[in-house]
Order: C-alpha cells, then structure tokens, then sequence
C-alpha cells in the first residue's frame, strides 16, 4: 500500500486515575489530533489535597463533554475509532470506575476492542509523543505523586523494574512539604517556586541511599527532618526561613533521585534516560540529570510539562501499542487501584 492507503490507527485515550479528566485522540502513535484536559486543582485547594468522593463525581460530570470535546477536535467519530485505551489503575478506585466505566461502554457500544492501561506506564509512553526516534533498551525514572521507579524498558511490553519506593513517593513528600510550609496544592511546584529564592544548603536534610547498590528509594526519613525542624523551632519560639527550607527539601530529594538514576545506568549500561511522571517537570531534576548525564554521554529525554501530570494522551500512545500487540482487555475489566508495573 502506499503511504496515503495504509489504514489509519486511531486510539482515543481516557485518563481519570486522580484529578484531572482527560481524553485525547492519537493517530499511528504520532499525531496527536486533539487533547483535553479537564483538571481539578482549583477544587481541590481549599482542602490541601484530593479529596477522593469529590475527585469521582467531578470526573462523572466531566468525562462525556471532554471525550466528546476530544472526538470533535480531533474531526473524527467512534466509527473511526480503532480502540478505546483507559487508564485502569493505580488510582482513586472511585475515579478509576469512571472512567473504566465510560470507556467500556463506549467500546462496546461502538463494537472495538477495549485496551486497559496501567498508568504508570503510560506515564513512560508520554515519552513517545514527542520523541519518536528512541531505541530500545531504554531506562525510565518515573517520578509522580504516588510512584517512584526506575524501569528498563527492554521493548514494547517488556520491562523490568529495578529499583521502587519503600514508603513515600517523592511527588508524595514534596506535597507533604508543601503542605507543612503553607505553600499550598499541588506541593511540588510551589515548593520549586518557593525555592528560587532560597540556599539549598542553608539546611541537612539527610539522604536516604539505603543499602549499598540498591536502586530502591525511600523519602519518609528527609520528609520528618522537615517537620521535626519545623516542630522544634515551633517549641522554641523561632520562625525557619521557608524558602531556604523548601530548597533545602528539593536538594535532597533530587540528589537521591539523579544518584539513584545514575546508579541504574552505571549497572545495566544503557545510554538513553526517560524522566516521566509529574516530577519530572521538576526543573531542578532536569537541569542536574542533563549535566550529570552529558559528561557519561548518555542521553536524557522528557515530555514537556503539559505530557508529565495525568493526561489523556500518554494513555492514548500505550494504548496504540497494545493495540499494536492485539492486546485488548475483556470486557470484564475493572478498576484495580492498586496495580503493580510487574517486570515481564
């Protein structure tokens, strides 16, 4: 066929695993026809973080307007669809069903195939949105509120995980920071706005390496120096500088993740690093992974910002590989809020 008769792959991707209700349509894993994203944060403020029962019903009022915002950028129908990826876990059990829910009766109703996606790996595949000239192997430091990982990616559905948390995320302490310095929600970039204007060396946090070699992670220890210091200053009657303290934080939390990374490279020899995850808009990360790795010669590549929080169209790009590899999901698929990125 020439390039004008191949037949078109069209994946519509739904995400609703937290806060933010996305759908975006990919066609042939390149083009990315149109992308919507319905976020939350505004909602959720006030509380200081996501508030699961609110989280589900906003996903409820927002999922058929954003699919259908989605299906009428993209100037396409459910009949041009080839398949339906969802986001089925991890998550909120409550917004995960939401969108499991729309997305299998969608599929069914338009008569093609159901993918199931686990979200940390489309949080890897946000990757190849943007960069389709990547060889495999490759090694992923995913970075998100409720994961931290670090994945070889040996090809389209084959992967190995080498190294996880053992308690918090790092996206899990940053917001927990963020919280204890009245920064607000999300943690993350506020503590990188905050920052700027701090010392990272004003405060010693420690580093939590673990055993020698191991490529787990584990933040909960520097996440308490941060409260213990803030408590004892409390007792005494002083007030801590808040932006030195919020540099102080992200300086450890990125030492331990680039020294993980390099870790992982040093030992499975491959030369290309995917950050992903909405940690990996970190600019403080980006910028001392890309002088680490330029002196190893290994090369660093990462979504832009809008590709590292929750979305639509990472889901739809795993999606277009598992259609690829004629995985579909039964149509008794269901929410599974704890799923694991089992190596396989």
């Amino acid at each position: 066929m020439t390039g004008s008769q191949e037949k078109q792959i069209t994946i519509l991707g739904i995400e609703t695993s937290c806060d933010e209700t996305s759908a975006a349509v990919l066609v042939n894993g390149v083009n990315l026809r149109s992308h919507i994203i319905s976020s939350q944060i505004m909602t959720h403020q006030k509380y200081g973080g996501v508030v699961p029962e609110i989280a589900s019903r906003e996903h409820s009022l927002h999922i058929r307007p954003v699919v259908e915002q989605s299906l009428a950028e993209a100037n396409v129908g459910f009949k041009d669809l080839s398949a339906i990826a969802v986001t089925y876990g991890p998550g909120l059990v409550g917004s995960l069903l939401v969108g499991v829910s729309g997305a299998k009766a969608m599929a069914y109703a338009a008569g093609i195939p159901l993918l199931g996606i686990n979200h940390l790996e489309g949080h890897i595949y946000a990757n190849f949105l943007e960069h389709q000239d990547l060889e495999f192997p490759l090694l992923a430091l995913l970075v998100s509120g409720g994961h931290t990982h670090l994945i070889v990616f040996k090809d389209h559905g084959r992967y190995e995980v080498l190294g996880y948390t053992r308690d918090d995320a790092a996206g899990e302490a940053l917001d927990k920071v963020a919280r204890a310095l009245g920064l607000g929600y999300p943690g993350g970039p506020q503590i990188q706005k905050t920052a700027q204007e701090g010392n990272e060396q004003a405060f010693k946090f420690p580093r939590a390496m673990l055993e020698p070699g191991s490529l787990d992670f584990s933040f909960s220890g520097m996440k308490s120096a941060v409260l213990n210091a803030l408590n004892s200053a409390h007792m005494r009657g002083e007030t801590l500088n808040v932006p030195d303290l919020a540099a102080s934080f992200q300086q450890a939390v990125v030492d331990v993740l680039v020294h993980k990374a390099l870790l992982a490279l040093q030992q499975t020899g491959v030369k290309t690093l995917l950050l992903a995850g909405g940690v990996a808009a970190n600019r403080l990360l980006r910028e001392t992974l890309e002088y680490e790795l330029a002196r190893q010669n290994v090369r660093l590549v990462y979504p832009s910002p809008v590709f590292c929080t929750d979305n639509g169209a990472m889901i739809a790009a795993a999606g277009y590989y598992h259609f690829l590899a004629g995985d579909a999901a039964p149509w008794t698929l269901n929410a599974v809020p704890g799923l694991n990125l089992k190596s396989q």
